[in-house]
């Protein structure tokens, strides 16, 4: 029988809030707006550039967004080949194995929280998030990114995880052998809470 591992938890932090988020739904209704006007005589020129500042804003928000949440998910990797390691497992997996688990095959209680949250396409938030992480540790200055890459900046990163996967050989993992959790960071935290207080 295959051994069972339990891997340490993956931990979300929250990305941030206010005019951030502002800005990103701000991004979302512009861009509505462009593919409505298709079509419609041409707008203002005023009114065009305006659309596209916020379609810009968006994005850059979007990239920030998944530079942190790659930031979360890379730092488990790490956790997940060094716990594999002193566990003495006889495979040697690396950080494309887990990625590879959590991108394409998490736990099926992965999967239901994920939704819950209402994220609808881990695969792509998940694996751009990797991407982009590996381009970016933290979120660069809009101003040094290109307008082609702030539109289109999820297919560099889908790129980009590609690249990852291909940096070194490695062995599948299946998620009925290598379990995990996920929370979000308050959550964990009020959990650690709760156990400390039981001791």
């Amino acid at each position: 029988m295959a051994e069972h591992w339990n891997l340490p938890p993956l931990i979300l932090h929250p990305f941030t809030g206010g005019r951030s988020v502002d800005e990103l739904l701000a991004g979302s209704k512009a861009a509505a707006a462009k593919q409505r006007m298709a079509g419609s005589p041409p707008a203002a020129v005023g009114e065009h550039d305006e659309l596209e500042r916020r379609i810009l804003v968006g994005r850059y928000q979007e990239i920030c967004m998944l530079t942190f949440l790659g930031k979360d998910i890379v730092r488990w990797l790490a956790q997940c080949v060094d716990f594999i390691e002193r566990s003495g497992a006889a495979k040697r997996l690396s950080e494309q194995s887990f990625a590879a688990l959590v991108v394409e095959q998490p736990p099926q209680a992965v999967r239901d929280k994920l939704e819950r949250w209402g994220v609808t396409d881990r695969r792509a938030v998940f694996s751009r998030a990797i991407g982009i992480h590996t381009l970016f540790n933290s979120p660069p200055p809009i101003e040094t990114l290109s307008p082609v890459l702030l539109k289109h900046y999820h297919r560099f990163a889908d790129h980009a995880y590609i690249c990852f996967q291909h940096l070194r050989p490695f062995h599948e993992v299946d998620s009925r052998q290598f379990d995990f959790e996920i929370f979000a960071s308050e959550e964990y935290a009020r959990i650690l809470s709760e156990q400390w207080e039981k001791v």
